[in-house]
């Protein structure tokens, strides 16, 4: 399945967790990349974090380091987004992409259609 599809959004009070997950199969060697972007209502998309199957390199946003974890199977097929001490800045509609060709350029070939996530205060 080379479209991701998400799934692990839904409603969680801060402080809690959600675990986020993306099948999809669209990687090759050169766009090795996965990454998890996300847009919260009235605002532009951004970027949360990717890994790179090719060297195991991992990115992540400021604002996300440290409380959100980004793994996957060694197939690199599933990736999974563990977010943890989640604060209602957190909140939107969190995008799966596959297919870039580096952790530092957003050209992704596929994106997901999104799960919404929302923190409440």
């Amino acid at each position: 399945q080379v479209q991701p599809v998400e799934s692990g959004g839904g409603l969680v009070q801060a402080g809690g967790s959600l675990r986020l997950s993306c099948a999809a199969s669209g990687r090759t060697l050169s766009r090795p990349a996965m990454g998890w972007f996300r847009q919260a209502p009235g605002k532009e998309r951004e970027f949360v974090t990717a890994v790179n199957w090719s060297t195991g390199g991992t990115r992540y946003a400021v604002s996300v380091k440290g409380r959100f974890t980004i793994s996957g199977d060694n197939a690199g097929n599933t990736v999974y987004l563990q977010m943890n001490s989640l604060k209602p800045e957190d909140t939107g509609v969190y995008y799966c992409a596959t297919g870039g060709r580096s952790l530092y350029t957003e050209d992704y070939v596929y994106w997901g259609q999104g799960t919404q996530v929302t923190v409440s205060s």
